[in-house]
């Protein structure tokens, strides 16, 4: 690579992480609270969750454990907002994502655009790798996503394939789907082997009945999909699934963003990749 070239990417990097605070910025001031996909190009998006500290420790297990749907990439200190510095300049984790989940004793109690009136002093955010990260990587070499050239929402499934359980936690792997012709599942399963960080290489591909899903036209959440002759379903494992998890665990208070309404980074989707 020639100095001139690193230079040039060195400004394009630079370029998406102030792109990244700007919107970053705009959500904190409430200009912002729709979906984030498709904006913040090359920057790493996060799924959340937000435990009391008694039941942190358990979560985080339960993610070392589950590392396909749960990729921990950042935490922080009981109580404190912000996240370390590595994953974003100031990203405070009570203002600065579009929409958020609030769930009470495992049910969804309210939706809410801002946390400063919720959070407490013991409080843990777990920031966990987003699919965003790899459909990036998968649409740059040349494969074709459905749902975004559709401009619908990828549609997500409730399986069969079991988490690994951790304490309280523990419950079905959620999965969202992605159709290709046979030749391009193949690619797919490439390119995603190479973000770990992000989910990784899917769970299944075929025939959805064989991990619990009976009817593929009718979706846990996200759009109903199409699927054209001759292409297979592929299903990756989702960061959707602490959210179902919750409904089993049943902690006091859980909060997490809204599905598609993910916390930007200032990591480069390129930094995760293995």
């Amino acid at each position: 690579m020639t100095l001139a070239l690193a230079r040039g990417e060195q400004r394009d990097d630079d370029t998406r992480r102030e792109e990244a605070r700007r919107l970053r910025a705009k959500i904190r001031s409430g200009e912002h609270h729709g979906l984030t996909t498709g904006l913040a190009p090359g920057m790493v998006q996060l799924n959340l969750a937000i435990f009391p500290k008694a039941w942190a420790d358990d979560f985080q297990r339960f993610c070392e454990l589950n590392p396909k749907p749960c990729p921990l990439v950042s935490m922080t200190l009981p109580g404190d907002p912000v996240f370390p510095s590595d994953i974003g300049e100031g990203l405070d984790v009570r203002t600065d994502a579009p929409r958020y989940l609030v769930f009470r004793d495992g049910k969804l109690a309210d939706e809410v655009t801002d946390l400063t009136d919720l959070w407490q002093d013991d409080f843990v955010a777990f920031g966990m790798g987003c699919s965003y990260s790899f459909e990036e990587a998968l649409v740059e070499g040349g494969l074709s996503l459905r749902h975004i050239e559709q401009g619908t929402k990828v549609p997500l499934y409730v399986s069969n394939i079991e988490t690994e359980p951790a304490g309280p936690f523990r419950g079905p792997t959620i999965l969202s789907m992605r159709p290709f012709l046979p030749e391009d599942a193949i690619r797919a399963i490439e390119v995603t082997a190479r973000y770990p960080r992000v989910h990784g290489t899917p769970l299944h591909f075929g025939n959805p009945a064989m991990v619990g899903i009976e009817d593929i036209s009718n979706p846990y959440s996200g759009s109903p999909p199409v699927i054209h002759q001759n292409e297979v379903p592929v299903f990756w494992a989702c960061g959707v699934t602490p959210q179902i998890i919750v409904e089993h665990a049943k902690p006091p208070i859980c909060i997490t963003h809204k599905p598609g309404h993910m916390l930007i980074t200032d990591r480069l989707n390129t930094e995760l990749a293995g």
